[in-house]
């Protein structure tokens, strides 16, 4: 499902984010991404996005080498990708139902498609009684369950979480780790970059660690392993 091949980025002001970077990651496994601040988790997630392009080597997506899509067919790319971020990133002026209905509209969704789709996702999240409310109506933890619920709708293949534990307090954390698990479940690839140490150990999934832009380690059940 994605592959690294001998990708090495570096930035205009000579710094080098990634070096010689080999990963591969199978359809339907979950990865957490772990490793010092500065380590090249960012630049990792930016290159699955197509936000960043490699100095040397490809990233292949599904088959297709991303490094090569045209600048028309990055848009397109992207909706086989869903992203959760840490900041949530709602729109204030919509209602949940509309902030999750977005996603579908952007990509000219019909309306039938949208009424169908969007109850849902709010359904798989636990958010049924709540499309009507505003996104300052909800606690932390309801409006990352909003953020996830638009980033799946389209029913992507990767579904990329970048600290979406970070503004939560414990016991909703692992409410929002439920939920990205019964989507890991249902056959969605993850890769969750993450410094929650707590969160990684107790779920004994595959753990890449980046240091320095290299791979530093790679255990199919580890730990986070670095100090917070």
């Amino acid at each position: 499902m994605i592959e690294f091949k001998n990708v090495t980025k570096v930035y205009d002001n000579n710094v080098l984010a990634l070096s010689n970077l080999n990963i591969q990651i199978d359809k339907g496994e979950f990865v957490f991404l772990v490793g010092p601040s500065g380590a090249g988790k960012s630049t990792f997630i930016k290159m699955l996005l197509k936000e960043v392009d490699p100095t040397a080597g490809e990233v292949i997506i599904a088959g297709t080498n991303i490094t090569k899509l045209g600048h028309k067919e990055v848009p397109f790319y992207r909706r086989k990708i869903g992203v959760v971020f840490q900041d949530f990133r709602l729109i204030p002026t919509l209602n949940i139902f509309e902030n999750v209905a977005f996603a579908l509209r952007v990509i000219g969704a019909s309306e039938r498609e949208i009424q169908k789709k969007v109850p849902s996702v709010l359904a798989m999240v636990g958010l049924t009684k709540k499309r009507n409310a505003f996104p300052n109506q909800l606690s932390g933890g309801e409006q990352q369950r909003v953020s996830i619920a638009r980033s799946i709708v389209n029913s992507p293949s990767i579904l990329i979480a970048d600290e979406p534990t970070g503004n939560l307090d414990p016991e909703t954390s692992l409410e929002i780790m439920d939920i990205i698990s019964d989507i890991n479940r249902a056959g969605t690839t993850i890769v969750m970059a993450t410094h929650a140490k707590d969160i990684v150990d107790a779920m004994k999934k595959r753990v890449i660690a980046i240091e320095k832009g290299t791979v530093a380690r790679d255990e199919e059940r580890g730990k986070y392993g670095y100090e917070i």
